[in-house]
């Protein structure tokens, strides 16, 4: 098989082994990290020319693997960057922070491999959870997660000390009963995370967020996420 991606003039020429699918077709609501939301469930579909079980064979055996992908929707990058977790006032590197704008748009997740689909019209299918992945994202390459290797609990986090705060979600009652019960617990963990932009702080607004094929619209009060209204696209 010949290889896809050609050295020339010490440059490469990437191009998707597969592509992710899930529940979030933009980014307003994507987990700021992988892992965060671990109930949020997608898969991957392997591209043309990469369908063959073979290229997965022991896959199964690891329970995570890290997918390296792509940052189809920025097209510019800045040398320093302002970290949302500091507020937005704070200049960083753009090598010092996770920063979507980036020289090379080239993202890394760690995802839960929850089982592999090895038959169907797209080939091998693998079915992943926690991803903080949009829909339709390119993904160049995938490893397993090694943790002897991987793991490194000493290690130093920088201005990353820990996971942002978590909101309390109210849904009522009526409203959650619209969504199938396998899609609850993500939409609640995504709206846990407060999924506004740092410098929105309004109680007063009401936000849109497209959840698989509902519009979900919520307002913020403090530590509470209040959901309004949940209706088909």
């Amino acid at each position: 098989m010949e290889n896809c991606n050609q050295a020339e003039n010490g440059r490469l020429t990437l191009e998707p082994v597969a592509w992710y699918r899930g529940d979030l077709p933009d980014k307003f609501g994507l987990p700021r990290q992988s892992g965060l939301v671990p109930q949020l469930q997608g898969h991957v579909e392997m591209g043309e020319g990469f369908r063959q079980p073979e290229m997965l064979r022991g896959l199964e055996g690891f329970s995570h693997v890290w997918l390296v992908w792509g940052f189809s929707r920025n097209h510019t990058w800045s040398s320093t960057v302002r970290p949302p977790r500091l507020g937005g006032n704070t200049r960083l590197g753009v090598f010092a922070t996770r920063s979507p704008f980036r020289p090379n748009p080239l993202g890394l997740s760690l995802v839960e491999l929850d089982h592999i689909e090895w038959e169907g019209p797209q080939g091998p299918v693998l079915w992943v959870k926690g991803a903080d992945l949009m829909d339709g994202t390119p993904i160049y390459d995938i490893k397993p997660y090694v943790p002897y290797a991987d793991a490194r609990p000493e290690a130093r986090s920088g201005f990353a000390q820990g996971a942002d705060r978590t909101l309390e979600v109210q849904v009522p009652a009526e409203l959650l009963q619209k969504l199938p019960e396998e899609k609850r617990a993500a939409l609640a963990g995504i709206l846990s995370q407060d999924p506004r932009p740092h410098y929105q702080k309004d109680p007063r607004r009401i936000y849109g967020l497209t959840f698989d094929r509902w519009n979900v619209r919520f307002r913020v009060e403090e530590t509470k996420v209040r959901v309004l209204s949940i209706e088909p696209l």
